[in-house]
């Protein structure tokens, strides 16, 4: 049940307030203003609005009113009210295909293929990851502040194919989300980026935060002037003239991390519309290589970003676990295609 708070709690309100959102301020957060913080993380807001919440002191932070100005600090713990209490919408279970690759009491390992959209949200209500795993599974558990988001603990794009870990019970979620929020969990993605990094390996350590031109983006600011800390290491694993494969394991897991540092790197993933990779970065102008791009782009019409591993500690029996997939089959072909492009031009 929401919590809720009476006009004893505010000088100035005389309407029962609920509780609508709950955040604590990673430790890595950078100093900015709340009420920029807040028209980040809470969906269709804007500045203005979350400024007049904050003025009307419906905006707590550890307890106490604050102003627009106040610079969030690591741990705060804010809270935003309403006056209309939190409307609980039901997940549409529907029986949709789920790649299950392991299951037992606790937790499944899934396969998420790419196109899909991991949870619902505005735009895509249904035909989500989730609306097949409460078809399949009954009375999956919540993080708090995750409604809507049942037996997830993290997530990957929608455009992005490979491995997530769903729990199945509260005290696999728990443990799960305490080695997520403590970077214990290996994560390591295959991506095809545009172009050959001189270097054979490297690290990248840049805040990852949203674009201030368009809020869909993301950008990477390695001064940690704006946005949450973020790294990202990544290898090369095949040199193909004009792309790279690369592997890329992360120490954290901001959104679109791997998207937005490697084109920080000058490195955009094969095929990102969103971040510049859906043109021909690297080679030569000639007719046949330009068709040959565009075969490629139609082959698989999405980034080419996959989550091939996960490895934890599993929360009940304590054993090392460790997972793998194969890349999607819209990646393996286009990597088949650029391997006997390669080869025949040599």
């Amino acid at each position: 049940m929401e919590e809720r708070i009476g006009p004893e709690n505010f000088e100035e309100e005389e309407v029962e307030l609920f509780e609508h959102h709950s955040f604590v301020v990673d430790k890595g957060q950078s100093l900015i203003r709340i009420d920029r913080f807040l028209t980040d993380k809470v969906a269709n807001s804007t500045r203005n609005k979350v400024q007049n919440a904050i003025d009307a002191g419906n905006v707590l932070v550890n307890g106490k009113r604050i102003k627009s100005n106040y610079r969030i600090k690591p741990l705060d713990e804010i809270k935003v009210f309403m006056e209309k209490p939190v409307l609980h919408t039901e997940v549409l279970a529907e029986p949709l295909p789920l790649d299950i690759i392991f299951e037992d009491d606790y937790l499944l390992i899934v396969n998420k293929p790419a196109g899909m959209v991991v949870h619902p949200a505005h735009g895509n209500w249904t035909g989500t990851l989730v609306n097949g795993l409460v078809y399949y599974f009954n009375q999956l558990p919540t993080l708090p502040g995750n409604t809507g988001r049942p037996g997830l603990v993290h997530r990957i794009d929608k455009d992005t194919s490979g491995l997530l870990v769903i729990a199945k019970s509260e005290i696999a979620m728990t443990d799960l989300a305490h080695q997520f929020f403590h970077h214990l969990i290996e994560r390591t993605y295959l991506a095809l980026i545009w172009g050959e990094p001189k270097e054979d390996k490297g690290t990248i350590v840049a805040h990852v935060g949203r674009s201030p031109k368009d809020r869909k983006v993301m950008e990477s600011y390695p001064d940690g002037s704006q946005g949450k800390h973020a790294v990202t290491h990544w290898k090369v694993i095949k040199r193909l003239r004009y792309v790279t494969l690369i592997q890329c394991n992360l120490e954290t897991g901001r959104t679109h991390q791997i998207r937005t540092h490697m084109k920080f790197l000058g490195h955009p993933l094969f095929n990102d519309a969103m971040y510049g990779g859906d043109k021909i970065r690297k080679g030569t102008q000639f007719a046949k290589y330009k068709t040959f791009i565009q075969n490629c782009f139609d082959l698989m019409p999405r980034q080419a970003l996959h989550a091939m591993s996960l490895g934890f500690i599993h929360p009940i029996t304590k054993e090392k676990m460790f997972f793998e997939t194969p890349l999607a089959p819209d990646f393996a072909a286009v990597m088949e295609k650029w391997e006997n492009y390669v080869q025949f031009e040599n």
